[in-house]
């Protein structure tokens, strides 16, 4: 089995949702020992904005292009290759002002590949990543799931995924860490129960 873990938080050591994801890993890791594990921090090695240059570099024969154009290209393939061979990712997604990170909203740029990892037809979009495994593990300040305020976030992702042909979704969630020295303990608390209830061997 290959494992995708995928961080986004911009906090560093003070980041909620890094600990939450590597123990996610950590509990898949034990259940099954021989998982292939590939790590990208988004926020120390950024992909840069989707932009006119990246689609560009994509679309230039490999042999006519600029080095510039080779690095971008280089770029690209690697996140849609290590996402396509993932059979389960892990993403860290806190909530920055109601959305996700845009660290992670460029990796999603470069892994919906219309072709790749979803085609149209006539009846509409099809899905091309059926049977994956994503684990959503989602922090923030407030309290937002199930509330319009998490339109761009938790269901945003699940919104996306779908479309990728992604139903196997799990959500570890960590909410109110604003809220409070005891309200952010207890949504930690509760986040590592549930990973150690339902990812632990």
């Amino acid at each position: 089995m290959k494992l995708l873990h995928i961080d986004s938080s911009i906090l560093g050591a003070h980041s909620a949702s890094r600990p939450l994801t590597a123990k996610v890993v950590a509990a898949l890791k034990a259940t099954t020992p021989s998982v292939e594990v590939s790590y990208h921090d988004l926020a120390t090695d950024s992909l840069g904005h989707f932009s006119a240059a990246s689609l560009s570099a994509g679309g230039t024969p490999a042999d006519q292009r600029s080095a510039d154009q080779k690095t971008e290209a280089d770029r690209n393939s690697k996140a849609l290759q290590e996402f396509l061979a993932a059979d389960v990712v892990v993403i860290g997604a806190p909530m920055y002002n109601f959305t996700i990170p845009t660290q992670l909203k460029a990796w999603i740029d470069r892994i919906t590949v219309a072709g790749t990892t979803f085609k149209y037809t006539e009846a509409g979009p099809v899905g091309l990543c059926a049977g994956k495994k994503v684990v959503l593990v989602l922090t923030a300040g407030g309290i937002h799931a199930g509330q319009p305020t998490g339109a761009s976030h938790e269901q945003y992702l699940k919104l996306l995924l779908g479309f990728l042909g992604i139903t196997d979704v799990q959500v570890v969630r960590a909410e109110g860490l604003a809220y409070g020295d005891e309200a952010k303990a207890a949504a930690l608390s509760g986040a590592e129960k549930q990973i150690s209830e339902e990812f632990a061997a």
